[in-house]
């Protein structure tokens, strides 16, 4: 039985295998001004896979996104009728990491014909569980990436603010970093480009004005964070390593790199602590997760809620309305400011 075809990056990628469950069916969207039968087909598992190949791919592809606005992808497995979706396409662009499903699809042989673009190749990884994006020490607490400093807090009666991410080998949000979707989209315009050599010209222009707007968003967030007065912010759901480390700030997660990981009441109850003494005056949530825990510890902790979006989906309500990721990513930027501030 021959295997996909995979286009990648440098270096290898592990796919995690997560927990999920069925949903709604595949959402695609077709550019009318040219026959769907003269185009590249092309399938892609999530939102922002969804995005950066409609950006380079413009209208020389017809892309059907997988997941539905509004369903979490983490959870999100594949029907019968996304099965032979999926079949069809000439591409499918996955990140890596992400799709629970990917490697008991791809062991079926049901999609022996199609070749798989894995955008997330090549980008250095961090860790699921604590990140190397630096540890935070204020006022005798701290939160590192190391299992024997963790230990120590521990013994020292430090925060233990450590997940078991067990269905997770690293941290695969790679896309929720301005930098990192960059080199996502460059993996993707190059399988666009091998899959579509004719067109390969079309495919290099759309990447390169894409990518000068990622450079300005990126310019945007660098100069936005630098200067802010805190440099620790509270979230849901671990998403935000990879833009934590890029732009010089610690996010500290209730919940691990997989949302459904469940956090303990001691990891709770510290984080809590950590956010009264320091005066924490907003937690994040997702629009996709339920903000209860978020809710519960700005409560005990006198600090309101506030979206942090990972960009992992989008609502429909948001894709009604005309946002994509750039605007999603200004609106993460504007609420990081006013968290980070104090205002």
């Amino acid at each position: 039985m021959k295997k996909a075809v995979h286009i990648f990056g440098a270096g290898l990628l592990s796919v995690a295998l997560l927990a999920g469950c069925a949903s709604k069916g595949p959402v695609s969207k077709q550019n009318d001004t040219a026959p769907a039968a003269n185009k590249l087909k092309v399938a892609t598992s999530f939102y922002p896979m969804y995005e950066f190949t409609r950006q380079v791919g413009g209208d020389k592809v017809d892309l059907l996104n997988l997941v539905p606005p509004g369903a979490e992808p983490h959870t999100w497995e594949p029907t019968p009728k996304d099965m032979e979706a999926m079949a069809k396409a000439n591409l499918l662009v996955v990140n890596g990491g992400m799709e629970s499903w990917f490697d008991k699809v791809m062991s079926a042989g049901s999609l022996k014909n199609v070749t798989v673009v894995e955008a997330g190749k090549g980008l250095e990884r961090l860790p699921a569980g604590e990140h190397a994006e630096g540890s935070h020490k204020d006022g005798g607490r701290a939160e590192d990436a190391h299992k024997g400093e963790i230990q120590d807090e521990k013994q020292a009666g430090k925060p233990d603010v450590s997940h078991d991410d067990h269905d997770h080998e690293y941290d695969p949000h790679f896309w929720v970093s301005p930098k990192q979707a960059k080199a996502e989209v460059e993996n993707i315009k190059q399988g666009l480009i091998a899959a579509d050599p004719a067109n390969g010209e079309y495919y290099e222009n759309n990447a390169k004005a894409y990518m000068a707007k990622l450079d300005a968003l990126d310019q945007e967030f660098r100069e936005g964070l630098t200067g802010v007065k805190k440099k620790e912010f509270i979230v849901t759901h671990r998403a935000f390593g990879y833009l934590a480390r890029d732009y010089g700030l610690k996010q500290i997660g209730i919940m691990g790199v997989n949302p459904e990981t469940e956090p303990t009441p001691k990891t709770v109850a510290q984080i809590t602590d950590f956010a009264k003494e320091h005066q924490v005056k907003y937690i994040f949530f997702e629009a996709l997760i339920s903000p209860k825990l978020a809710e519960a510890v700005a409560r005990e902790a006198g600090a309101q809620t506030l979206v942090l979006n990972p960009l992992d989906g989008i609502t429909e309500e948001d894709l009604k309305s005309g946002k994509d990721y750039i605007a999603l990513q200004r609106e993460n930027l504007s609420n990081l400011k006013k968290a980070l501030n104090g205002e």
